[in-house]
């Protein structure tokens, strides 16, 4: 049977693109308050869907400036412990901007510093281990076209970057940007997930979609049957109209990030603190 897998995005974008401004839905820049708000908010919903590994995985957000400094979870507490006001603010050297009693992951930070530093557009990375993801990330076939999900990954939206331990040496930041290149996603071979987003919410849809394509797609191989894969045509035209679909909307991801945080909300809003 022939299988369609997702072809490796090629080259980064250049450090010459013009940044886009952070902007909620009412045409306003975030503050920074704003977004350590959303990006806590962001960590307790990872809790909700499962998506942790004890303290492990990170996700962080550039405020605004010319500095590229980013937030990032502090390392030690769990998700649903993480607060606006307990995320860590660092630089593309790895110092800490601000004192904080927390510190944070030297992983994390060799990951998402290296996209902050080369993707202008990617003011938000996510990262995570999840069961699924990292089981994907180990099938030599990669993410398979085979759902509606899967196929908005198509036509080089999703890259690979090959294993080359825990990623907590800095020369690997380099190759880590250039896999990514424009990639909304990318699937860190034997690691897991990681997407980009302009914004908090529109990140967090990708790595919605990209998680539940691959549980959906473990679910199927388990069945041991043949897997039904459309053709490429169709592939392209569900790939066209998903990211149509999007722009549909005031801001990717954004209806889908405000509903979430309602249920945060109702659950604990401590995240705000």
């Amino acid at each position: 049977m022939m299988q369609i897998c997702f072809i490796p995005k090629e080259k980064a974008m250049s450090s010459t693109q013009t940044t886009q401004v952070m902007t909620a839905d009412n045409g306003k820049d975030l503050s920074e308050r704003d977004l350590r708000v959303q990006l806590a908010a962001a960590y307790r919903i990872f809790e909700h869907f499962g998506w942790c590994e004890l303290i492990y995985g990170h996700i962080s957000m550039r405020v605004p400036g010319p500095e590229h400094h980013f937030l990032i979870n502090p390392y030690g507490l769990r998700y649903d412990e993480v607060t606006a006001s307990s995320l860590v603010k660092i630089d593309l050297d790895g110092n800490q901007v601000e004192p904080s009693e927390y510190t944070f992951n030297p992983a994390g930070f060799v990951i998402h510093s290296a996209i902050h530093a080369n993707r202008e557009d990617a003011h938000c990375v996510m990262h995570s281990h999840t069961r699924a993801g990292m089981a994907v990330a180990a099938l030599e076939c990669g993410l398979l076209p085979i759902s509606m999900n899967a196929t908005s990954f198509y036509d080089r939206r999703l890259a690979y970057h090959d294993y080359e331990g825990s990623t907590l040496l800095v020369e690997e930041r380099e190759k880590l940007a250039a896999d990514l290149g424009a990639a909304d996603a990318m699937i860190l071979r034997n690691h897991g997930l990681l997407t980009v987003g302009q914004t908090i919410p529109e990140a967090f849809l990708y790595l919605y979609r990209l998680e539940r394509s691959c549980q959906v797609q473990l679910d199927a191989m388990a069945c041991g049957q043949s897997l039904v894969t459309p053709s490429e045509p169709v592939i392209e035209r569900s790939a066209t109209q998903m990211v149509d679909f999007d722009k549909h909307v005031r801001d990717v991801g954004q209806l889908e990030f405000d509903a979430l945080v309602r249920l945060m909300d109702s659950k604990d809003p401590s995240f705000r603190e």
